[in-house]
């Protein structure tokens, strides 16, 4: 079972498909973690945990709702470059690692090794990049993240 630390993710609401937490420091948002079903809700309150709260909810319930909430990250310039492309992927639709690697011009692994390094994968949905022969990875193989990768598809295909 995967073992949480409260103060790694400051905020955790409960999802269908398990739950998710929020790395909040200094009221800014620093990531986002799916996890699976036995992770505690927990909150401690703060302006910008409950509006990525709010809005994830408002995600979790209708999936054409657009999260518009602001984050700090960081990465490569390739990592970054193959975030604002999946980030361009509509609801409802799915693109390839090779798709997106033709797109880069770059190889299916190194589009897939910046998936992995998403943290903030309800903001940029890297659940939106499937392999070219079914669904693919996802959450670099932690604990339900293929079972959180299809209802995530799932949801956004209503």
């Amino acid at each position: 079972m995967l073992q949480l630390k409260s103060e790694s993710h400051g905020f955790i609401i409960d999802a269908p498909f398990g739950a998710v937490g929020f790395n909040i420091q200094n009221n800014n948002l620093h990531g986002i973690v799916l996890l699976p079903f036995g992770q505690p809700a927990c909150a401690f309150p703060g302006d910008c945990a409950e509006l990525v709260a709010g809005q994830v909810k408002q995600y979790l319930a209708d999936p054409k709702f657009k999260i518009e909430a602001s984050y700090v990250t960081s990465g490569t310039p390739f990592q970054q470059r193959v975030w604002k492309e999946i980030a361009q992927i509509p609801v409802g639709e799915v693109r390839t690692y090779a798709d997106l690697a033709n797109t880069l011009g770059s190889g299916p692994r190194a589009v897939a090794n910046a998936c992995g390094a998403n943290r903030f994968p309800l903001l940029i949905p890297c659940h939106r990049v499937v392999a070219k022969n079914g669904l693919g990875g996802f959450m670099q193989g932690k604990e339900g993240g293929l079972k959180i990768k299809e209802w995530l598809l799932a949801h956004e295909s209503k």
